[in-house]
């Protein structure tokens, strides 16, 4: 089959039941250097992929201030701003970076309203419309990064916040304080431990972008259902994992990554893929299973 490649085709959803983005969208941490640290090493190809993304119908652009650190964030300011029309880019914060594949967590009141301002400033504008905390901070009562993160929006550093890698339970608490309007958690076709997350944000009209949405392990494999349908679709397997996942919720906002231009494509032409009911449920109950194995 010719498959398109718009995110268009993805369907659209709004965000605080207010900004609307087409679904399939874009995560720019892959376009650093190794360890998510310093600049890649290809700057040229990796505007090239950048540049890709308003003409293949891409308006949901995912980063954070700790990829780079900072680098992410400058290198979709170079590419892409001023932004087209409708662009949502969001970013996250409270992760701060001592070197490649080094993580650690800051959720302090200054912390958080320090790197909110200085995301702003690498992206280019006023407000960041979507900002996520990047990971509760252990050593911080949660209830005080909530606080922060209400304030932030009522002294107009942001407009919507979500947050990631969180529980059912953690969200509740979070809109105490504040309308979540996003949450990022890991999830995919075998990776089925955020489900009870995802039911509750769509319950609740709460955006869920997964992240690592294409992955689908042994599932991949020559000879599986998963093969079997994406030769019946003329797709990768890669391509009906992503499309499984954009068919398993009308809240679902995955966000594959990639700094290689001929990827993106291939990625955006999943949105075109149609999967049969008997097909969703056949990868849903293999995904299931490895998910439990």
């Amino acid at each position: 089959m010719t498959k398109i490649s718009s995110a268009k085709l993805s369907g659209q959803f709004r965000i605080g039941g207010e900004i609307a983005v087409n679904r399939l969208g874009y995560g720019a941490m892959q376009i650093t250097g190794k360890g998510m640290w310093g600049w890649p090493e290809n700057r040229e190809i990796v505007r090239e992929t950048l540049a890709l993304l308003p003409k293949l119908d891409i308006n949901l652009i995912d980063t954070a201030d700790a990829y780079g650190p900072g680098v992410s964030e400058l290198l979709i300011k170079e590419s892409l701003h001023p932004y087209a029309a409708g662009t949502l880019v969001t970013t996250k914060g409270a992760n701060v970076r001592g070197g490649p594949g080094l993580w650690n967590r800051n959720g302090s009141r200054n912390y958080l309203r320090q790197c909110t301002v200085l995301s702003a400033q690498r992206l280019g504008v006023e407000r960041i419309d979507l900002w996520q905390l990047h990971r509760i901070d252990v050593n911080i009562p949660a209830v005080e990064q909530f606080a922060t993160i209400a304030e932030m929006i009522k002294d107009g550093l942001i407009r919507f916040a979500g947050l990631s890698e969180v529980s059912v339970a953690e969200i509740k608490q979070a809109q105490e304080f504040f309308p979540v309007a996003t949450v990022q958690n890991q999830y995919n076709l075998v990776d089925r431990k955020s489900e009870d997350v995802l039911n509750y944000c769509e319950a609740n009209g709460i955006g869920f972008m997964p992240w690592h949405p294409l992955a689908a392990g042994k599932l991949a494999a020559p000879g599986s259902v998963l093969d079997a349908i994406a030769k019946k679709l003329g797709a990768t397997p890669g391509q009906v994992a992503l499309a499984w996942v954009l068919k398993r919720s009308p809240v679902m906002l995955p966000i594959p990554g990639t700094k290689n231009p001929q990827h993106l494509v291939e990625n955006v032409a999943a949105a075109s893929l149609q999967l049969s009911d008997a097909d969703f449920a056949a990868l849903d109950e293999q995904g299931r299973a490895a998910a439990a194995a």
